[in-house]
């Protein structure tokens, strides 16, 4: 038997190998280096198809997501419940939309400090509070509206129900925190809660006007503050999925950080639409004797941009949100058009009913974009306050595109349908204050030595 040929046999314990054997490769967590250390590897992103269902799997999530809703419901109820119980008790509609148009002020001066709280202490511990003061100024409101009071304590009342939480910026921060680690899960989240929104903003007023013409002015502001305070309780009872609160910090309002200042002009702008499309909207009805029906036609542009979020979270999305932001901003520009090209051609509210309801699809996509930026670009310890700024420029683009709605519908040029175009120019304009934000670098990974 030649030398190099040997029968296998087995081997025995500690015998060392007699020809080398195909090694088996182990899964590793890094590249070995020279001196034995091994280089942190980046976590591989989820895969999974984006799933409603398996978002509320999460302990605690849907207790939450409940007093989120509930928290929201009435902050569509406020405005409209103040104007029904002032205006027939004054008998002016200037004085409702004055009192009103003052607690947006107000909103948009305390919202952000009452949020700064809330990421420094807690949810639990500055929400209540915070909400017990807003309640205090709404019973405050009723009583003066009940006694006579002087139109000035009005205005005093109905401020101070600004201190009441941004429960939605609160929910949001609470699947940011769950969902940390997995950013196709998060973008199903921020889709759902950008949906609860639009619900909220559609059954919101619905209600309010019930309330009041159904039962008496007061029960508006009375039912809605009742829903308000026990969605707040509820929300605040679920400690387990609360963010840690970050405690005093040396860093600096989340104004100042890069990319947010160019993002909230572009909220102000996204605002404009808004505030001038409900205007527009409810003149334009009122001139064909239709104005009953403003509130469900605009109803309907708030019913597409809900059934357009929950699809969009419902699909993976692709490439970072600062590529895709300004794509759903062009969509939006493009979509509003329909609601002026429909007013003009034709005085039937039912098709421009039909293309608010497509012009609608584009809102809720842009803005889960928008707020998905928020998120990345707002300091770590700082995002209810990050996103209450948001909510703060969407209110001002609000008043500001109201005001010049009106207005372009009372002088401006031509048929009073000219209104229309307001929506697409503030669209426009938000596309261009996207595109020409300048552009954030990517972190570098640069290991320590």
């Amino acid at each position: 038997m030649p030398a190099d040929v040997r029968p296998s046999r087995p081997r025995g314990r500690g015998e060392p190998r007699d020809q080398p054997r195909r090694t088996r490769t182990r899964r590793r967590t890094g590249t070995p280096t020279p001196s034995g250390a091994r280089k942190p590897t980046r976590a591989r992103p989820h895969t999974r198809t984006p799933s409603y269902r398996r978002l509320f799997h999460i302990p605690g999530t849907r207790a939450f997501a409940l007093g989120a809703f509930l928290a929201r419901l009435p902050m569509g109820m406020f405005s409209v419940s103040a104007i029904l119980m002032i205006a027939p008790a004054r008998d002016s509609y200037a004085l409702a939309g004055a009192v009103v148009a003052t607690g947006l002020a107000a909103t948009a001066l305390v919202a952000p400090l009452t949020a700064r709280l809330v990421d420094r202490h807690g949810q639990a511990r500055v929400a209540v509070p915070a909400t017990a003061l807003a309640l205090v100024g709404g019973l405050a409101l009723v009583a003066c509206v009940h006694a006579d009071a002087p139109a000035w304590t009005l205005f005093v009342s109905y401020a101070a129900t600004a201190t009441a939480p941004n429960t939605g910026g609160m929910a949001r921060a609470r699947w940011a925190h769950l969902l940390k680690d997995d950013p196709a899960a998060l973008h199903t989240a921020n889709s759902f809660e950008q949906a609860v929104d639009e619900l909220c903003f559609m059954v919101g007023p619905v209600l309010a006007a019930f309330l009041c013409t159904s039962l008496f002015p007061e029960a508006g502001t009375l039912v809605g503050g009742l829903v308000l305070l026990t969605g707040v309780l509820v929300l605040a009872a679920q400690r387990a999925t609360e963010p840690p609160p970050s405690g005093r910090t040396a860093v600096k309002s989340p104004v100042r950080a890069p990319g947010v200042p160019s993002l909230l002009a572009v909220f102000l702008a996204m605002g404009a639409v808004f505030g001038s499309l409900e205007v527009v909207t409810i003149a334009h009805a009122d001139a064909h004797g239709e104005a009953s029906a403003a509130g469900l036609v605009l109803g309907l542009q708030a019913a597409g941009s809900c059934a357009a979020g929950l699809a969009f979270g419902a699909i993976r999305v692709a490439g970072p949100a600062d590529r895709r932001f300004p794509l759903c901003l062009a969509a939006m520009a493009a979509l509003m058009t329909l609601p002026w090209l429909t007013a003009s051609s034709t005085g039937s509210l039912l098709p421009l009913a039909g293309a608010l309801l497509v012009a609608g699809m584009a809102t809720a996509p842009t803005m889960v974009t928008a707020m998905s930026l928020i998120q990345e670009r707002t300091p770590e310890g700082q995002l209810n306050e990050g996103m209450t700024l948001a909510v703060t420029g969407l209110l001002g683009g609000i008043a500001g595109g109201s005001a010049l709605g009106g207005w372009m519908v009372d002088h401006g040029p031509g048929p009073a349908t000219t209104g229309f175009a307001v929506p697409v120019a503030a669209a426009t304009l938000a596309l261009v204050l996207a595109l020409a934000a300048p552009r954030r670098r990517p972190a570098v990974f640069r290991p320590s030595h």
